[in-house]
């Protein structure tokens, strides 16, 4: 994305100054903005007319802005931003976040072509699949079929949607099943480097065995998830929050079907709600981790990711949260493995 330094404008600013923004952003537009909301954009066009309706260069922008500008947001995927922005016939896009603050511009050029990104991706394979079972008894669980392909092909291929190419399994149960499917991954146009766990590690502890070092962030995703979160926006999210780890959420809601009653210590009713609705955050199994928090890893032991959490919040380390919008399930249980493949063809292709 494009950063928005240098193409805010406020609606007093002037066409002049407005015209000098547009030409050092090089992108044909500026935001105006209050306190980073987006109140709309303005381009060089609307500028042009408004000087042949008579308005002169010292006159405000105050009335020929657009105030109803199309926008997209950092949970959309890649795919959605270009089906939006090439429907609307535009060249660029405000991309805003949850609190709709404008935290870059796409532009189409940039969507339509992949620049490949050498951050590292780590994908957690080697589980048992237990709860899978017998569908797993000869088959690694990220291999199971969803749709037409593999859940692990299908994570894969996402992330060499948005130029993640470089990537690292962690292996455990009948591992060969998806070395010989992937081999070194050329034949899927990614690079795939194994690392074989001779006992279970935990998410965390997987990464003590890593071969070298990662010199920027890099992504950890348990390899039974399927979703279309936008990993770039997940990195510009991490980089921009300058966050040590950064951990997807995914909120979960459910229903009480029972009217709740609450009592104060003497047991005495305080309150009664009718069939309420509860929401927490639950860990979406996606992370971004900088190279130092491996420095917090033991070797050669289990060590999950709650624990490398504790240790980092424990030294005050700045751990951030993403907030998964997009399609996500955890394939975990035979009625996911079913949902997935119902769904499959809705969100993916």
């Amino acid at each position: 994305m494009k950063k928005i330094d240098n193409l805010k404008v406020n609606p007093s600013s002037t066409i002049r100054e407005t015209l000098i923004v547009i030409k050092n952003g090089a992108i044909k537009i500026a935001l105006v903005l209050k306190e980073k909301k987006l109140l709309g954009v303005i381009t060089d066009g609307d500028i042009r007319d408004g000087l042949l309706d008579g308005l002169s260069l010292s006159d405000s922008i105050e009335n020929i802005y657009n105030r109803r500008p199309i926008v997209c947001y950092e949970n959309d995927s890649k795919q959605d931003i270009i089906e939006k922005v090439l429907s609307k016939k535009i060249q660029q896009i405000p991309i805003l976040n949850s609190e709709d603050k404008v935290i870059g511009v796409e532009e189409i050029d940039d969507l339509i072509k992949v620049v490949v990104k050498s951050n590292r991706v780590v994908l957690m394979v080697g589980g048992l699949g237990t709860r899978l079972r017998p569908l797993t008894e000869n088959i690694p669980k990220p291999m199971l079929k969803v749709g037409d392909k593999p859940i692990l092909e299908t994570i894969v291929l996402n992330f060499k949607k948005y130029g993640f190419t470089d990537i690292v399994m962690c292996v455990n149960y009948k591992s060969h099943v998806i070395e010989e499917h992937f081999g070194d991954g050329s034949d899927f146009g990614i690079k795939i480097e194994y690392i074989y766990e001779k006992e279970r590690m935990g998410t965390a502890g997987a990464l003590s065995l890593l071969s070298s070092k990662p010199t920027e962030p890099f992504f950890v995703m348990n390899g039974d998830l399927l979703t279309k979160v936008n990993f770039e926006h997940l990195l510009d999210h991490h980089v921009s929050n300058s966050s040590i780890v950064t951990m997807c959420l995914r909120k979960y809601e459910y229903d009480i079907p029972y009217g709740v009653v609450n009592l104060d210590k003497d047991k005495n009713i305080i309150s009664i709600e009718e069939k309420p609705k509860y929401s927490y955050f639950i860990n979406g199994g996606i992370y971004l981790i900088n190279p130092e928090v491996l420095n917090d890893i033991p070797e050669n032991q289990f060590f999950d990711m709650p624990s490398l959490f504790e240790v980092l919040l424990k030294n005050d380390k700045m751990c951030d949260s993403y907030i998964i919008k997009e399609y996500w399930l955890d394939i975990g249980r035979l009625s996911d493995y079913e949902k997935a493949n119902h769904e499959y063809g809705n969100f993916f292709n």
